[in-house]
């Protein structure tokens, strides 16, 4: 009889680059993410405008990331230099460590510091983000994004 290992969700989760095949994946996971976390927020770009963006500039000309679970995409991530610009995850991967090492990988890949933007409503982003050491710095009342949505700035310094 041999005992088999139980392999907690999150390290059954692979970190990698995302490729061009990835890209409708990554759209979809955006997709889903907001729509479940910002319900009140109106996006100004339609599904395939989102679609589009994700497939032509997004994943090929920006640091992107994807985190995959059984060959699926579950959680996604873009830096733009010592900015997070996106980070998403499946609604139904949430709360499962995935996050946490999305943005750890944020972290080593800038090790001086990160800075990035959440709307104000998205409360569950702001403790997420600040049970990782940041720190807002910053409230605007969304006259600076597309979305017309006030939103913070956080930046995370060693």
């Amino acid at each position: 009889m041999t005992a088999t290992a139980v392999v907690p969700e999150a390290e059954a989760v692979t970190l990698r680059r995302a490729g061009g095949a990835d890209a409708e994946a990554v759209a979809e996971v955006y997709l889903r993410s907001f729509d479940a976390a910002l319900p009140t927020v109106v996006r100004p770009h339609t599904d395939d405008e989102v679609r589009a963006y994700i497939r032509d500039v997004v994943v090929p000309r920006r640091e992107t990331w994807v985190a995959e679970a059984r060959g699926t995409v579950v959680g996604m991530m873009v830096l733009d230099g010592e900015t997070v610009s996106q980070l998403y995850l499946d609604p139904d991967w949430r709360g499962r460590g995935i996050g946490d090492r999305l943005l750890a990988l944020a972290k080593e890949r800038s090790p001086r510091g990160l800075g990035l933007w959440t709307f104000q409503v998205n409360q569950p982003a702001h403790r997420f983000y600040e049970r990782h050491g940041f720190r807002a710095v910053e409230h605007t009342d969304g006259s600076g994004n597309e979305e017309r949505e006030p939103d913070v700035r956080y930046e995370w310094r060693p």
